[in-house]
């Protein structure tokens, strides 16, 4: 049994699971972004707390896999994001801003990498062009941080567009696993 036979329908259930989180966050955020409130605040902490988590169930699967490494870098990256945003959450809205942006460069080369390591896996140009829009969002995020109206509401945009793509990938997996 190759190692893409048993990474694929582990791939396809997570990418499900990150849609329907996306979704349900992007909602959640929307409703409360107005301003940094306990639900506000815990939404932002929660989101890279579950891409850490999401990471190492990928990476428990992927082990005979090349991408492992941008795993490991994702896992860190999304650690990383989890205690800044906990602390930029303090200062106010465009000290978020600034962490989720830096986060969304850095975790977008990632997954752009492990995309690209994947490829031969099915469905990754998904996962591909994600990270490669997350790099250009993430440099936005920081931009609108300067801004005197500067708002939370785009992030829940930026899961929900990131939950379609992993539900594009989703389905396109399932085709690779019947060819």
């Amino acid at each position: 049994m190759s190692s893409q036979t048993v990474v694929a329908p582990v791939l396809r259930r997570l990418y499900f699971a990150r849609f329907g989180f996306a979704l349900v966050w992007a909602g959640l955020l929307f409703t409360s972004a107005s301003k940094l409130g306990p639900v506000s605040v815990a939404l932002l902490v929660l989101y890279p707390l579950f891409d850490v988590v999401a990471a190492l169930i990928d990476l428990r699967s992927s082990q005979d896999e090349k991408p492992v490494l941008g795993l490991y870098g994702n896992i860190a990256i999304s650690g990383i994001a989890t205690i800044g945003l906990a602390i930029a959450a303090t200062s106010g809205i465009p000290a978020v801003l600034r962490v989720w942006g830096t986060w969304a460069i850095v975790s977008g080369l990632i997954q752009l990498a492990v995309g690209l390591g994947r490829r031969k896996l099915g469905g990754q140009w998904a996962m591909i062009a994600s990270g490669a829009i997350s790099t250009v969002a993430g440099t936005s995020f920081i931009l609108q941080a300067t801004q005197q109206d500067a708002s939370l509401v785009n992030l829940a945009g930026y899961a929900a567009l990131g939950g379609v793509f992993f539900l594009v990938s989703a389905i396109r997996l399932g085709y690779s696993e019947r060819t």
